[in-house]
């Protein structure tokens, strides 16, 4: 939407008619690498422990969606098949964990947020169902090509690569988000950590995950994973997976019907450096996204809610140092 635009042609005024609406903060992309590093199958397992530990409460959506730059990519994939289908894979990128690899995260985000296509997203994005003529006054900007030295599966080769090519590696160069050492050193950090754990936060921030080892080839070929971040112990406080905790948006973007009010785990590393929380940037405190929890969370949310005060500061505190 052109929020700002001085010229009414091009203004986009929502009609009464379009009843589904929402507001999302933009996702961090630091660690990301470390985040399409992790193997399916240990989504995949986290999903079948879930609702064993929290007495079937928790069951979190393993989501297969197209890895776009594979060869052959479908439009859509098949869900809780055995065999998974040729070019798909878990997703674990987005607020409905719509992307799987970063090259497909990277290629969305060019053209549905900064209006530049690309090889994986070739068309313009338009609102309203409006066409480029109607108030694209301009050329839309398009990705380009250019020679870097590249890596693609086993081979190694100078090719060419352009600006989300290059944008998707310098995500994967990125490293995870520190945590506050001194604070989470201190007695009721690590108190507040283990509260964290009894009363089921953990379940789906799931403190530690491990990247498959290097040298594993991932997202159906394409990427093959380098020392830096295969066979890593990484702790994201993520579970990657798609949960009903009663702030859904009711929109769908994969996996049909069934994911309308349901959100990505959000990981918690680098939560000390955030305001506005939640997937819309309207919770201002640690304590009341807590509280704002319902849906598949609540029992944990009433293990809280019986925290005396001093340990809810401790399980905060813990927050605080993430």
């Amino acid at each position: 939407m052109h929020a700002h635009a001085i010229d009414p042609a091009i203004d986009i005024r929502i009609p009464d008619s379009e009843d589904v609406r929402s507001r999302r903060i933009t996702l961090p992309l630091l660690g990301d690498g470390y985040i399409e590093a992790i193997d399916d199958s240990t989504l995949t397992a986290i999903a079948k422990s879930q609702p064993a530990a929290s007495h079937g409460r928790i069951a979190g959506q393993v989501l297969y969606v197209p890895v776009l730059e594979a060869e052959h990519a479908p439009k859509s994939c098949s869900q809780g098949a055995e065999i998974v289908q040729p070019g798909c894979r878990v997703g674990r990128f987005g607020w409905k964990n719509q992307h799987a690899s970063l090259l497909s995260f990277s290629a969305d985000s060019y053209c549905n947020e900064e209006g530049i296509t690309n090889r994986l997203f070739p068309t313009q994005n338009t609102a309203l169902g409006k066409s480029l003529a109607e108030y694209d006054s301009v050329p839309s900007p398009k990705d380009v090509r250019r020679q870097y030295h590249q890596t693609v599966a086993r081979t190694s080769r100078t090719g060419d690569l352009s600006y989300i090519d290059v944008f998707a590696r310098f995500i994967r160069a990125t490293e995870a988000p520190p945590r506050d050492t001194q604070l989470a050193a201190t007695p009721a950090a690590r108190t507040g950590s283990r509260l964290f754990e009894k009363i089921g936060c953990g379940i789906c921030h799931v403190s530690t995950l491990k990247t498959a080892p290097a040298g594993t080839t991932i997202n159906s070929g394409q990427f093959q994973l380098p020392t830096a971040l295969g066979g890593k112990v990484i702790h994201p406080y993520s579970d990657f997976l798609l949960h009903d905790v009663g702030t859904g948006d009711g929109i769908v973007q994969n996996g049909g019907q069934s994911t309308a009010n349901k959100m990505r785990t959000a990981p918690l590393w680098g939560l000390r450096t955030r305001q506005g929380l939640m997937h819309d940037g309207e919770t201002p405190s640690r304590h009341d996204a807590i509280f704002r929890h319902g849906g598949e969370a609540k029992s944990v949310i009433n293990a809280y809610r019986h925290l005396t005060p001093a340990q809810r500061k401790q399980l905060l505190t813990f927050l605080d140092s993430l």
